[in-house]
């Protein structure tokens, strides 16, 4: 009987490492080490950014999106986010995006206002939560 509990003691550590090392040689190779989220439609969520107003403005949306800018700011980053139906600047913490990269993104709709000569120039933004 103790024989028996030290075999199925010795395949379970057996299959736990299997499946260990399984896991992290496909974590390891490069092309298949990220989501691609060109062709993923996350839904009802994700907000279009044309549909963002400064109405919004206090809400928190879901944008899904291509970064095409980086802005380095003193302790955060901000990226310009394209979607295909307008462009939109998101302010986060997350400093490990690259240019051409599909993302989705949680942020706080802002509104800047900025009048200049009798004319208004503000722009909306995202602030990360």
């Amino acid at each position: 009987m103790q024989q028996t509990k030290i075999s199925t003691r010795g395949l379970l550590y057996l299959g736990l490492s299997f499946s260990l090392l399984t896991g992290l040689y496909a974590c390891g190779k490069e092309g298949n080490s990220r989501i691609n989220l060109e062709n993923l439609n996350i839904g009802v969520n994700v907000t279009q950014i044309q549909k963002v107003t400064k109405q919004n403005q206090d809400t928190t949306v879901y944008i899904q999106g291509k970064i095409e800018k980086i802005a380095p700011l003193i302790q955060k980053k901000a990226y310009q986010i394209n979607d295909s139906t307008g462009k939109i600047w998101i302010i986060t913490n997350q400093g490990n995006f690259q240019v051409g990269e599909q993302v989705v993104l949680k942020g706080n709709v802002q509104y800047k206002s900025v009048p200049l000569a009798g004319k208004e120039y503000g722009e909306i933004y995202l602030e990360e939560k």
